[in-house]
């Protein structure tokens, strides 16, 4: 077993379960961990089998509670899960430190598609492993080829899907692939996209373009790739909304003014930095997707207890009946405490409110 922390401070390296206390009970054992350094308040811990050998069988974690020994800060959580996961032959569990009066980060699963020329050929030959960097630290190496039953193939290329669950990394920033291999082979990488399981937007796409050759005098390759551009939902949505403004140009005498106020909450870290954006939807048609960042009130705006006002421009909805509101996760503790939001409509004399109060 090892262990890997990260805090305000940094990440430790990988510790090592080998420092055993006592059997304390039965199968419930106790483990003494010397941190070299400081790593200031802890926000997640990755726990996980350090390789897979042959010889390791599975292993049932059911609890994990840890304690600074100084401080007294105890952290309990309750796992109930076996490794390696059989359905994606993952090795690593990773969850979030949950402190009093403080957001903690979410645990979310991220879908990895690979996009390669000749992966279904090579794939018995290579080892390749990927780890994703963002705001909020890494992923460490996960496993990318435990299966390729998945393969999609197309006109010019063949793609599969990988499953990393982790810890929200806020905006993805890179990733590093790992290929090695016992024996000569050439694997044709062009790109990879990667995204929230739940959410269709944003795509992060890293292109590689690159055939990586491995033999005798490189049995290992390692590329760091930076993010080449981010697909988001609202790019799509102002591209339709230009080209629909452009063929008709009179249906500039449908926009309608909304005035949007947006309550946050009074509670203790209850305002964010993040950028919010909302849609609103009314009986006749929906809006686009509008990013509420130029606050009539406050040049910092969503802060405790304040308020704040925005005006946007978009086609009649006709009587408003839900909005969708939230934000990217952007900035450390980013979680946002909304109390309502109240939209007038001056075309039709009608306030709206809308409430969350969460």
């Amino acid at each position: 077993l090892v262990m890997v922390f990260y805090g305000s401070n940094g990440k430790s390296n990988p510790v090592s379960m080998e420092n055993e206390v006592e059997h304390q009970a039965k199968n419930q054992i106790t483990y003494d961990i010397h941190l070299p350094s400081d790593l200031g308040m802890l926000y997640k811990v990755r726990l996980g089998l350090q390789s897979l050998e042959n010889s390791i069988s599975q292993l049932s974690l059911r609890h994990f509670k840890m304690q600074n020994t100084s401080t007294l800060d105890t952290f309990s959580l309750t796992i109930n899960k076996t490794l390696p996961f059989s359905f994606n032959g993952d090795r690593w569990i990773e969850f979030p430190v949950e402190w009093p009066l403080k957001e903690a980060l979410s645990v979310v699963t991220y879908h990895l598609t690979v996009f390669s020329g000749n992966i279904l050929s090579e794939r018995n030959l290579v080892h390749m492993t990927a780890c994703i960097y963002g705001t909020y630290g890494d992923t460490g190496d996960r496993s990318l080829l435990w299966s390729l039953q998945n393969v999609q193939q197309g006109e010019d290329n063949e793609s599969f899907l990988v499953i990393v669950d982790a810890v929200e990394l806020g905006e993805l920033d890179k990733v590093i692939l790992l290929i090695s291999s016992k024996t000569d082979c050439k694997l044709d990488i062009k790109k990879l996209h990667l995204k929230e399981a739940d959410k269709e937007h944003p795509i992060y796409v890293f292109e590689v373009n690159e055939a990586l050759s491995i033999h005798a005098n490189k049995p290992e390759i390692q590329r760091e790739i930076p993010v080449s551009f981010v697909i988001r939902e609202g790019d799509k949505v102002k591209n339709n909304i230009e080209n629909n403004l452009h063929k008709e140009g009179s249906q500039a005498r449908n926009l309608a003014e909304y005035t949007i106020k947006v309550y946050t909450g009074d509670k203790r870290g209850a305002g964010t930095d993040a950028n919010v954006h909302i849609i609103l939807f009314g009986n006749e048609d929906k809006s686009e997707v509008f990013q509420l960042s130029q606050s009539l009130e406050h040049q910092d705006p969503f802060e405790r207890g304040k308020v704040d006002t925005f005006k946007i421009k978009t086609k009649k909805l006709g009587s408003l009946h839900s909005i969708e509101i939230g934000h990217d996760g952007k900035g450390f503790a980013s979680g946002w405490f909304l109390d309502k939001v109240e939209i007038t409509d001056a075309s039709r004399n009608s306030v709206y409110c809308f409430n969350c109060n969460r």
